[in-house]
């Protein structure tokens, strides 16, 4: 299939899962991830209607971008970030979602403070607490976000995750509960410089139970470009 035929596909599949849950489809944004495809194949993604891409890689987005295989759609940035890149990425990107650690958060606040720019983020979170990943505790992303007043170059938007590898469908419900329960709360609390508009969950392979449990976007490769091909 095409990959415009996959985001097809794709569009109906997030449209029942939506509608199973009560909910309406066009809360649930798709951001293509577009590790490892080039950028003739990422505006083939643009074109078929993706809402945002998410690049993983600070060379591959760098690249890319030149080239204008974003243009017209917004750019987030998804993966693990050094803060020795953050020139590439601070005030480049609509948002970087993958902020795991507080030494980033402070980097990227006096970076986009230099610039003149405010950046938007995401506060990622460890939601099955696995010692192999980054990411906040639950009860540390609620502490931060009480404090992002102190952090006037960045403005939080949001939570993202990526629960433990499931096994069967379903299993990861109970993280992405605890994510919609930690987004929620946030979101009564209404603390300054927050403003709890993404809760960006489920991939390939589990995103019609994230739709279930309020993900309101959702990060897919695979379903749109078809298995990567590692060397």
């Amino acid at each position: 299939m095409s990959i415009a035929e996959n985001v097809a596909a794709l569009r109906a599949r997030m449209d029942a899962a939506a509608r199973a849950a009560g909910r309406d489809p066009a809360e649930i944004l798709l951001c293509a991830a577009t590790k490892m495809n080039d950028a003739e194949r990422v505006k083939e993604a643009v074109a078929a209607g993706v809402d945002c891409c998410g690049e993983n890689r600070v060379q591959e987005l760098t690249a890319k971008q030149p080239l204008g295989a974003y243009e017209g759609r917004p750019v987030h940035f998804i993966g693990h970030l050094q803060t020795n890149k953050l020139n590439k990425v601070v005030g480049k990107v609509d948002l970087i979602q993958s902020v795991d650690r507080l030494e980033l958060l402070e980097a990227i606040n006096r970076t986009a403070l230099r610039l003149g720019v405010r950046q938007e983020i995401l506060l990622e979170v460890n939601v099955g607490e696995e010692p192999q990943k980054g990411g906040f505790t639950l009860g540390e992303a609620g502490e931060l976000a009480a404090r992002m007043g102190e952090y006037p170059g960045v403005f939080l938007r949001g939570l993202m995750a990526i629960p433990p590898i499931s096994e069967k469908k379903g299993d990861n419900c109970k993280y992405f509960a605890k994510m919609r329960n930690l987004y929620i709360d946030i979101a009564r609390k209404k603390y300054d410089n927050v403003s709890m508009v993404c809760l960006s969950m489920g991939m390939s392979d589990d995103f019609e139970d994230a739709i279930a449990e309020g993900s309101t976007m959702i990060r897919v490769g695979t379903a749109i470009f078809g298995p990567r091909h590692y060397v």
